[in-house]
């Protein structure tokens, strides 16, 4: 007789758990469109809808539903809202919108935040029609202060628009006691400022808070003895690219 045949040891298998399933088939493919699509800003959900009823309606007519289509599709890109990770560091004021860093100097605050008029540096981003205009929080702490003025449409790229055109500045402190302000700047086709954040509200670093609708420009005063670490020219991403750090 031959040798007597070698059982196969039984393996147990792992029970599946409520991540296992949320990581495979259907849940997977859900959670890989959330990461991969952003989600559209509540601003612009009336604009994304009316070119849905749009392309509804005049389903039967070929450029109809198709500029209703087209009108949706590029309202649901311009107020998209990204998911955006803040930097782990401590002591950073970070980029409160997507943009190019236009102007980089020293100038007062608005006047109407009632900070004083000594010049602070101050870094301008514009905002192209291309750009996602979420804006977000730069350092977290609390609210102080925030200010609507009515002013001029300007393109936001010139300097005269900080000064000139409408706005929304908005005072922040951190828990160190260090103010931060930062203003929201309609340009030339900007014609409307969305800012959700009131007086006395708690912030962190990187939340969405508001957004321009159609071009526009940012503005961020630092805290005098700061760090500038961004030049003229780079782009920045909201919520991540650290335009300086804290005193």
């Amino acid at each position: 007789m031959g040798p007597a045949p070698v059982e196969s040891p039984l393996v147990a298998r792992r029970p599946r758990s409520a991540d296992d399933t949320e990581t495979s088939g259907p849940h997977r493919l859900l959670n890989l469109l959330r990461s991969s699509v952003p989600r559209v800003h509540p601003a612009g959900l009336p604009f994304v809808s009316a070119g849905l009823v749009v392309a509804a309606l005049g389903r039967h007519h070929r450029w109809v539903r198709r500029v209703g289509l087209t009108a949706a599709g590029a309202n649901a890109a311009f107020f998209r809202e990204p998911s955006r990770t803040p930097p782990i560091q401590t002591g950073v004021i970070v980029a409160p919108a997507d943009g190019e860093v236009c102007l980089i100097g020293e100038s007062a605050p608005p006047p109407e935040l009632g900070v004083g008029t000594a010049p602070l540096m101050r870094i301008s981003i514009f905002l192209s029609l291309l750009d996602a205009h979420t804006q977000r929080i730069p350092v977290s702490g609390e609210v102080l202060a925030v200010e609507h003025r009515p002013g001029r449409f300007h393109s936001a790229d010139l300097p005269v628009a900080s000064a000139d055109n409408e706005r929304n500045s908005v005072l922040i402190r951190t828990p160190e006691g260090h103010q931060v302000v930062v203003v929201q700047i309609a340009g030339l086709i900007a014609r409307r400022i969305v800012c959700d954040l009131h007086v006395g509200d708690a912030v962190r670093i990187g939340d969405s808070y508001g957004l321009i609708r159609y071009g526009s420009r940012l503005d961020t005063y630092l805290p005098a003895g700061s760090q500038v670490q961004i030049e003229p020219g780079q782009r920045t991403l909201a919520g991540e690219t650290v335009l300086a750090r804290l005193p």
